[in-house]
């Protein structure tokens, strides 16, 4: 077993192991993308970018959100362990303890805290802290009570494009509203899409994203296709309120009506193909539009 392999280990063997499965609690790929989208609200929303908040909102966004995500993890040890896409994360597998994972958490979440209190502004701090509340206390519990949770996952989801908005400018405008608006919407066909994708997995832990009562079917289809269709619209309000120029609006309504495009096939057809094909485009989608808008301001 991998635990008695980590506990077989001495001196440098042993600390790398803990290292990596401490790394792997972090989930680097989604803490990054949020960190991402933390500095995109913050380069969108500054006249001038400074570069060392910049650098220090990514690292605090960053480690709050691995806070967010250890969470999740400590919570749901047992339901991983049934999943075939989880069952080899660090808990499931004991490669660290539920009490040095939660030690853990508590250290990124005020090394997280103290960076944007120095670097940012009090009520970047207040956000963050209810972002990492409702994604580790709320959203996480209710994916096994109903379709809830995700209208709930997506506004910590959400949250961070506002974050860096409020970084920059102090308070929640207009502006803000109309970022994390996009990103709130998104959510919904991305979280969906992988719900279908993961559908027995999410089945054996008892989860219950999928909004037609947990099925696979043509009103979950049509959900999926609504939210995406409503993304086209949404990608256009930045231009439209002079965030960003007309060369981002193109390229947004490209992307939005490609993404659109993906969700006819899993109305047609209702296969894990179809929802595969949106949920990739979910991830290319959100990346693209952002760095849009970021060469539109530049």
């Amino acid at each position: 077993m991998i635990v008695a392999d980590i506990n077989d280990l001495q001196g440098p063997a042993f600390v790398g192991a803990k290292a990596k499965a401490y790394f792997e609690l972090l989930k680097f790929r989604l803490s990054s993308l949020v960190a991402f989208s933390c500095a995109f609200g913050y380069v969108l929303a500054s006249p001038q970018t400074q570069w060392t908040t910049l650098g220090m909102l990514f690292l605090g966004g960053f480690l709050i959100s691995g806070a967010s995500v250890i969470i999740n993890q400590i919570i749901e040890k047992d339901l991983d362990r049934v999943m075939q896409r989880t069952m080899s994360r660090p808990l499931p597998t004991d490669r660290v303890s539920v009490s040095e994972a939660t030690a853990f958490a508590v250290i990124c979440l005020i090394l997280g805290v103290v960076i944007l209190m120095l670097y940012t502004n009090v009520l970047t701090v207040l956000l963050s802290v209810v972002s990492l509340i409702l994604y580790g206390f709320v959203y996480t519990p209710l994916k096994r009570v109903g379709p809830i949770a995700v209208f709930v996952g997506a506004i910590p989801g959400a949250l961070p494009p506002l974050l860096g908005w409020v970084a920059a400018t102090g308070a929640i405008t207009y502006e803000a509203l109309i970022i994390f608006g996009i990103q709130f919407i998104w959510q919904f066909p991305h979280f969906w899409a992988i719900a279908w994708v993961s559908d027995d997995d999410y089945r054996r832990a008892g989860f219950k994203l999928l909004p037609s009562g947990g099925k696979k079917d043509l009103h979950t289809a049509v959900q999926i296709m609504i939210y995406t269709m409503f993304l086209i619209p949404l990608g256009l309000l930045p231009a439209t309120f002079g965030i960003t120029g007309i060369n981002s609006a193109v390229v947004v309504t490209v992307c939005g009506v490609l993404f659109f495009a993906q969700t006819f096939s899993l109305m047609r057809s209702g296969d894990r193909r179809s929802a595969l094909k949106i949920m990739f485009g979910s991830f290319l989608y959100l990346p693209i539009v952002q760095i849009a808008y970021l060469l539109d301001k530049v």
